[in-house]
């Protein structure tokens, strides 16, 4: 069988109206699970297009956008004019989802708000995707990437562990990248999911998804401790051994939750005589004395390479694990075989290995497709063929105006 017969949303239409990572993100993985992804941009075309860091300056080629793009038909709409605003509404008629990240303020004004949307449209599935969701009191707030992730939590406990050892003065960071608003487009995925599971039942749905509320998540424990009365900081949130350890190579993380686990560290470290004293065969002596422990354990580790601390580890039961950079992964035999990474051939770049899908489908990889197209280049596909609209062809980034 071919990858397109296990795409378990092939046949399904998803429209996506984003300019921010969360809700691209959500269209690109309903896209490499089969749904035609139709984004629709205004006239000028996606801010993000212009996105660091740029894999080309002319013609500018972000390589943001590029990866969160692939496999979508690109349309261009200026949904401010009331032409505009009739040709979306009749490509929502044939479609199944609808992602928007508008701000909740600006939807009336473009009929993008919910009571518009599901009144208009009662079978389809409206995706909203917003920094704090579409109610509470900051529903109206605007956001960027490091307001989001301090705003769920986990900036507060970052750096920790080893990084805080290192650079103990350093001040609360931020995760390299867009961790917090892939964290909501995760999120956005599964409730777009969910939605379309029960369909058949419930009609269309108005899903608001917080990317500050999907970025609690990740703090879960952090908040469960706080249960029990134990308020994390940075300087308390670390295993009490273990964790990432530097070795003479590069770096291992270093998990030992179980007596099993304890016992095949100290054989794998030779039985140290340190590792002997009776009182450290109690697992909670160990982790009153964990700063002592590990200073052992580091000591140790700066003399291994990683390539025999986890083959050995993993004969003893000792969860180690290298720390992989990105060249480690785009040489791995393991994602090659999963084909994790297949070459996605950018027109201003070449082929360029570009990731595809955390997951497969009845033991099959999905389909990584296309690179973005420039700002309305399906326009004749999407508003002349399916809808019978001719666009401006001396100007396509005009279709939709009055």
């Amino acid at each position: 069988m071919t990858n397109a017969e296990h795409a378990p949303l092939a046949g399904f239409t998803v429209i996506e109206h984003a300019e921010g990572v969360a809700a691209s993100y959500a269209g690109r993985m309903l896209a490499v699970m089969g749904a035609s992804v139709i984004k629709v941009e205004p006239p000028a075309g996606s801010a993000l297009r212009t996105s660091e860091p740029l894999l080309t300056s002319e013609p500018p080629a972000s390589a943001l956008f590029h990866y969160l793009n692939t496999r979508k038909k690109f349309a261009t709409c200026d949904l401010a004019s009331a032409e505009g605003r009739t040709l979306f509404g009749r490509l929502l008629d044939r479609a199944d989802v609808l992602i928007d990240d508008t701000p909740l303020a600006a939807r009336p004004g473009l009929k993008l708000d919910a009571e518009t949307i599901t009144g208009n449209h009662p079978g389809l599935v409206y995706l909203s995707v917003l920094p704090f969701g579409a109610d509470g009191v900051h529903a109206d707030y605007r956001a960027y990437e490091l307001n989001v992730l301090h705003a769920g939590g986990e900036g507060f406990l970052m750096p920790n562990g080893l990084a805080l050892e290192t650079f103990p003065e350093r001040p609360p960071v931020k995760i390299y990248g867009h961790f917090a608003e892939f964290m909501g487009g995760t999120s956005a995925t599964c409730a777009a999911l969910a939605a379309l599971m029960v369909r058949d039942e419930v009609g269309g749905q108005f899903v608001d998804v917080s990317v500050q509320d999907a970025n609690i998540s990740v703090g879960c424990f952090a908040i469960q401790r706080l249960g029990d009365g134990v308020l994390e900081t940075r300087d308390t949130r670390s295993f009490k051994y273990g964790g990432v350890l530097e070795c003479s190579d590069g770096y291992v993380g270093l998990l030992t939750l179980e007596e099993r686990q304890w016992e095949g560290l100290v054989e794998l470290m030779g039985n140290p005589e340190w590792a002997q004293e009776a009182a450290l065969k109690d697992p909670l002596e160990r982790g009153r004395r964990g700063k002592e422990i590990n200073a052992h354990i580091r000591a140790w580790a700066k003399t291994q390479c990683i390539a025999d601390v986890v083959a050995k580890g993993q004969q003893l039961g000792v969860p180690f694990a290298k720390y992989n950079e990105a060249s480690d992964l785009l040489a791995s035999d393991q994602l090659r075989q999963r084909k994790v990474f297949e070459p996605l051939d950018i027109s201003s770049v070449g082929a360029v290995p570009a990731f595809t899908a955390p997951f497969q489908f009845d033991g099959a990889a999905l389909e990584l497709g296309w690179a973005a197209a420039e700002p309305g280049a399906d326009n004749d596909a999407v508003w002349g063929e399916s809808l019978d609209h001719q666009p401006d062809v001396k100007n396509r980034g005009r279709v939709g105006t009055a």
